[in-house]
């Protein structure tokens, strides 16, 4: 695991460089904003740059390569952070929600509610891969479940569809993808953590998981995806993080 503050270096040029740079396009003072998107006059202004800036990252990130854990990295274990947006833990209550289901949905030819034990029948996958933190720090981890690209053709997913969102029920936190990474080969819907049933503290039952995309676009405690025809937002990229954040 990296010290955290050492960020994975793209091109030479590491995201906090990138971003203070610029990219070329947007200036680090568009996603210092955070909570406000500046003045009405400024806002087609800044979705153009927005746009812009999406097509920078799509071209320098990695949405297509491999993930490879180096030799001799530790897994990191019981000692990988948990984050959440909930005041304490979310944990599913049957008694008060009824029987997990994952809700499958949009632009698809077969909509599905798929329980805990439909996703275990469905192929399967176990991949040892880095997890990158937007805050600087690395550690690998191997995730089990099925692999996005299966659970796609499953539910038939219609050309016109473009784009992904996780929905998940820690205080409705959702995170929408790009359709590219979502299918790429390291992509799960993940119920499995080094070898055991996911817990509470890292997004049971189940969550999404890609070495391609920064942590907090990893969305935990799954209720839904829905696919859509246009990017949607998400709980941190409507705050000023940025919305592809890939890696």
């Amino acid at each position: 695991m990296t010290k955290p503050g050492n960020f994975l270096t793209i091109a030479g040029v590491d995201r906090r460089e990138f971003l203070a740079l610029g990219g070329g396009l947007v200036s680090a003072a568009f996603f210092a904003a955070c909570d406000s998107r500046g003045p009405k006059s400024a806002e087609k202004l800044l979705r153009y740059a927005e746009r812009k800036n999406l097509g920078v990252e799509r071209a320098l990130y990695r949405h297509t390569a491999i993930d490879v854990v180096q030799h001799g990295a530790h897994d990191a274990g019981n000692r990988l952070p948990s984050y959440y947006v909930s005041p304490t833990v979310p944990v599913w209550d049957e008694s008060a929600r009824g029987k997990w289901a994952l809700e499958v949905s949009g632009l698809i030819g077969n909509p599905v509610r798929l329980t805990l034990e439909d996703l275990q029948r469905l192929p399967r996958v176990s991949n040892r891969v880095n997890h990158y933190c937007v805050e600087g720090w690395t550690a690998v981890e191997t995730w089990t479940g099925v692999p996005f690209s299966e659970l796609a053709k499953f539910v038939r997913v219609a050309p016109e569809a473009h784009y992904v969102d996780f929905q998940s029920f820690d205080e409705d936190y959702h995170e929408s993808w790009d359709l590219e990474s979502a299918m790429h080969p390291q992509t799960v819907v993940a119920y499995g953590l080094d070898g055991k049933m996911l817990e509470p503290a890292h997004g049971a039952p189940a969550r999404v998981y890609s070495p391609v995309k920064l942590g907090y676009k990893n969305t935990k405690y799954l209720t839904k995806i829905v696919f859509m025809p246009k990017m949607n937002g998400g709980y941190w990229s409507d705050q000023g993080y940025e919305w592809y954040g890939g890696v």
